[in-house]
């Protein structure tokens, strides 16, 4: 396995991969990896030649300077796990070498902006946006691999590569939990024993209120009750619980056909923002 911490060194690699007719597959993170990102190195791997993972923690999407402070940087152990998982390059570049000047350009999201994690975030897609433009730049990959947990920045993604054109197929991979139902996440590594405790009550409430909403109950009390549920747990913080249709996220009064819905949650456990979703 190759690490990259130059744009120039990771291109001429990529070019004599390209010369040779070989497709490249594309998983960006920020790092700090789980059995998740392991899932999208995988999937990458069946249907590429040359799998690049890129890690990087991206200080234009952070809208919470403790935040970025704090979110863990392990690259060492991250190499050491991609490199067993046959990955085969890892692009690691510092903030200078992705931002030689200041990002000043403004990618407008239009709607996604205003729901959920725009609206809880601000700013936050317009770092996202211009970080993976740049690596799909970069890379140039013909294949590039996002978890479901991040739906939200999924359908910003599927929006940037159809407004730019860019040359390349989104594929999206299922959320991978733990075996209590957490989703996997690097910001759980921040959670203390008691909260890591408390944190699958998120997938159980999410799971209760689905079946719910498949038994017929009215979107309001379920999304009253799942409120409900949060509040009697103090240590939890709700940012938001919604009930969206899965292509615009736009709140929705009443489900509609097999896997058109989501719900959708953020919350702070301690000073930690977990979300997930699940779609039916």
């Amino acid at each position: 396995m190759e690490v990259f911490t130059s744009v120039k060194s990771l291109r001429n690699f990529l070019d004599q991969q390209i010369l040779q007719q070989k497709t490249i597959g594309l998983i960006p993170t920020m790092g700090a990896l789980h059995e998740g990102h392991i899932s999208l190195i995988e999937a990458s791997k069946t249907d590429n030649h040359i799998t690049v993972c890129s890690v990087f923690v991206n200080p234009t999407q952070f809208n919470n300077a403790e935040d970025l402070l704090k979110y863990p940087r392990t690259l060492e152990a991250d190499c050491v796990m991609l490199e067993n998982a046959g990955c085969s390059a890892v692009f690691a570049p510092s903030v200078e070498e992705m931002y030689p000047e200041p990002a000043v350009l403004k990618i407008n999201f239009g709607s996604l902006e205003s729901v959920m994690e725009g609206a809880s975030r601000p700013g936050h897609f317009n770092g996202v946006g211009i970080v993976v433009s740049k690596l799909f730049n970069i890379v140039r990959p013909h294949h590039a691999y996002f978890g479901q947990k991040d739906l939200q920045q999924v359908s910003v993604i599927r929006r940037l590569i159809t407004d730019l054109a860019f040359d390349l197929k989104l594929v999206v991979c299922p959320t991978i939990r733990e075996t209590d139902g957490l989703a996997m996440s690097s910001r759980n590594r921040r959670l203390n024993d008691e909260e890591r405790a408390i944190a699958p009550h998120i997938h159980r409430i999410l799971t209760t209120s689905k079946n719910n909403l498949l038994a017929g109950k009215p979107v309001k009390d379920v999304i009253k009750s799942a409120h409900g549920e949060f509040a009697g747990i103090k240590e939890f913080t709700l940012d938001y619980f919604e009930v969206v249709d899965v292509k615009t996220l736009m709140s929705i009064e009443s489900i509609g056909a097999e896997d058109s819905n989501a719900i959708c949650i953020a919350a702070f456990l301690g000073p930690v923002r977990l979300i997930d979703n699940v779609v039916f």
